[in-house]
């Protein structure tokens, strides 16, 4: 395995709030490339998030998109692509291309795209369980929030690989007293409700883009006790945060990228922001 390296004696410090990196460091690396989340890492954060898609081969890959067209040189759906299909092409270079690139053609952040590992940590397509491994290699704790992305043709197939995923790496069924290391998110109710059956020791956190009048007064699918609002409904609806507390539950936030956002997630007293930008949200916690 190959380490994330931290600094020497670097140690992030604890903090109320978990800083928890959306696709990776995602403003600085390509995301869902194990470079952004190796960079996110090294920069501290408390957790990873990643967005995972079951391929027509049945592997679990870190891709938001149902298409690969936006992050990739590639076309096409996800669920109608092989593992060694997305393994040719390129998910990095379009993140370099709109950041520009040095005039000696090196990249700003990692020198020669062609001369370096790090090329191909921008490049190549990450798997579930690459990410897996990097994580258990980090040498701190470092969570890991997976989402699940539907609909999906392969509907329950992709819980089920998951859970057998997260078996093997021993996160199903973590020690007594000592709370899993990765969690479930999902806007689906249901693709929660499979994970749960199946592994009830792995938390679920329940995403919402808007707040139906079935969840308003913070009640949330059986099962799940942790709340996932956008950052636009914690603005609008500042009292969502309070009302879901009282039902007993915590509130994970995304996307948050901004200091004042920070400041109100922190005000309001959330559990988890959910950024882009991990090195900058937990300067900006550290700073007040």
């Amino acid at each position: 395995m190959t380490t994330a390296r931290p600094a020497p004696g670097f140690r992030p410090e604890p903090s109320a709030i978990s800083v928890v990196a959306h696709r990776g460091a995602s403003e600085d690396a390509p995301e869902h490339t194990l470079a952004a989340y190796r960079k996110a890492i090294e920069d501290g954060a408390d957790a990873l998030e990643c967005d995972v898609r079951l391929t027509a081969d049945g592997h679990l890959v870190c891709v938001h998109d149902r298409r690969i067209n936006r992050t990739s040189n590639g076309r096409g759906a996800v669920s109608n692509l092989e593992l060694s299909d997305l393994a040719t092409l390129d998910f990095g270079s379009w993140k370099d291309d709109a950041a520009g690139e040095a005039p000696d053609g090196r990249h700003p952040e990692l020198g020669s795209a062609h001369e370096t590992a790090g090329d191909t940590e921008r490049t190549s397509v990450l798997t579930l369980e690459r990410l897996l491994e990097l994580v258990a290699d980090a040498g701190r704790r470092v969570e890991l929030a997976i989402e699940t992305k539907h609909p999906t043709r392969w509907a329950g197939q992709v819980e089920q690989r998951l859970v057998e995923l997260l078996e093997r790496f021993g996160h199903t069924k973590p020690p007594p007293g000592t709370p899993s290391p990765v969690r479930v998110m999902s806007f689906s109710a249901r693709s929660l409700q499979r994970v749960r059956a199946a592994a009830p020791a792995v938390p679920a956190v329940y995403l919402m883009q808007f707040i139906t009048p079935r969840h308003r007064e913070g009640r949330l699918p059986p099962g799940v006790r942790i709340a996932g609002p956008s950052i636009r409904i914690v603005r609008a609806h500042p009292d969502y945060v309070a009302k879901a507390h009282s039902a007993g539950h915590e509130v994970h936030v995304w996307t948050v990228n901004e200091e004042a956002d920070v400041d109100l997630c922190r005000e309001l007293g959330v559990e988890a922001i959910i950024t882009n930008r991990p090195k900058q949200v937990r300067n900006w916690l550290k700073s007040t």
